[in-house]
């Protein structure tokens, strides 16, 4: 065997190898690449969601302390309520009672009488209906 095909057949072998490492090493080098933007693209959706639920808290606290302060001032109304001098207010008021040795005097206005326009008016309905029948 000559000695330039023995060179040139090992250097034939040596860039076939590299040519694999080369490959290999571009296959590793896009992959971590892909991972990384992986990892990068959680992070950041995880960081939204974070703000996002942290803001939502917020709210819901918010909204839980206010429907504690008008709990607060309903159990306030109710114990008002349902106290003498509210029961007997409601009484007179609404009720139209009195209390021991009291009397009560209703005045009604008069209601008033039907115009005698209005009343032709609906006359003349009447007529008219029962007339198409």
């Amino acid at each position: 065997m000559n000695k330039p095909d023995l060179i040139e057949k090992t250097q034939a072998k040596n860039n076939k190898r590299k040519n694999k490492i080369r490959f290999y090493y571009s296959f590793l080098t896009i992959v971590l690449l892909i991972c990384l933007v992986q990892i990068g693209f959680s992070a950041f959706n995880n960081i939204t969601k974070s703000i996002s639920y942290h803001g939502k808290i917020k709210k819901m606290k918010a909204l839980n302390q206010q429907a504690y302060a008008e709990n607060q001032r309903l159990k306030e109304e109710l114990e008002d309520f349902s106290s003498m001098k509210s029961l007997e207010a409601i009484a007179r008021n609404n009720l139209k009672m009195a209390g021991e040795d009291e009397v009560l005097v209703i005045i009604n206005k008069p209601q008033e009488p039907v115009s005698t326009e209005n009343q032709k008016k609906k006359n003349i309905l009447k007529k008219n209906k029962s007339q198409k029948q």
